[in-house]
Parts: structure tokens; sequence; C-alpha cells
């Protein structure tokens, strides 16, 4: 017998996805390096919406790839294996107080960089321009409004 996925009320779409989200802490984020796809977890500093915020080491492979070609998508799974899909651009954000604001909301980054003014701390902001939502065995994704 085939699964059959849960309703999906698609007047509800903005807040399904920030839900799942939520219940997903650790997404993964794709990259491209060179030719080929690079697929990692991360776990984002912080969020506004769908706009999700990243740190990176200056030395890590994901920074030189993101300099190389900005273009990402962050997926987000849930233990019921519901699915949000952010495709979007990443720009290093160097706004001084966007920084302090995501320094002074992680303890972990502060404990591991040590100083906001470490060489090695990169913060980027991924911007969405596409969200798609997926309930679990629904195989089709629901488009999320990002306004």
């Amino acid at each position: 017998m085939k699964p059959e996925p849960a309703p999906v009320d698609v007047s509800r779409l903005v807040e399904l996805a920030r839900e799942t989200m939520a219940r997903a802490p650790f997404p993964m984020l794709a990259s491209v390096d060179g030719d080929r796809p690079r697929l990692r977890p991360v776990s984002p500093v912080g969020a506004d919406g769908f706009t999700v915020y990243v740190a990176s080491l200056r030395s890590s492979n994901k920074t030189l790839e993101l300099q190389a070609n900005p273009a990402v998508e962050l997926c987000y799974l849930d233990e019921g294996h519901d699915q949000v899909r952010i495709a979007g651009t990443a720009e290093p954000v160097l706004d001084a107080t966007t920084r302090q604001t995501i320094w002074n909301r992680n303890p972990l980054l502060r404990a591991f960089l040590g100083t906001i003014e470490n060489p090695e701390f990169v913060l980027y902001r991924i911007r969405p321009e596409r969200v798609l939502f997926m309930r679990e065995w629904a195989l089709s994704y629901h488009q999320v409004p990002l306004a």
C-alpha cells in the first residue's frame, strides 16, 4: 500500500515551511566546486524569514566555493521528512551592525573564533530566490511565497 501524505493547506505554506525549518536545525547546504556539486550540513547562525545566515572560515573550502560561485541551495529535512528547499545566492555580510547582532546571539561562534575581528570569520547571507515545501510522501513541491 502506497503511503498517503497529509494534506497541505496552501494558505499556510509560509507557516508550514518556517515550522519545518525550526524542527530541522542542521540543513544541508549545496554549493558548486568547479563542475561538481558539494553538499554539507551547516548550522545557520540566524534567519530572517527565509533569508538565512551561515558562518564560515575564510580558509574553508565552502568559502572558496562561494567566492567562485555564490549559487546555493539549503535543504531542511525534519524528523517527519517534510522538506524546505531554499535556492538563492550567498553573499558576504560586511555590514557591521548585522555582523555584531549575529555575533552577540551565537555563543558557539564567539567561543570558536574568540573575537569578531578574527580574520577567519566570514558571514554569509543567503538571499532566497525560490522556496519550496514538500510534505513527506507527496512527491511534489509547493512554491512558498517569499513576501
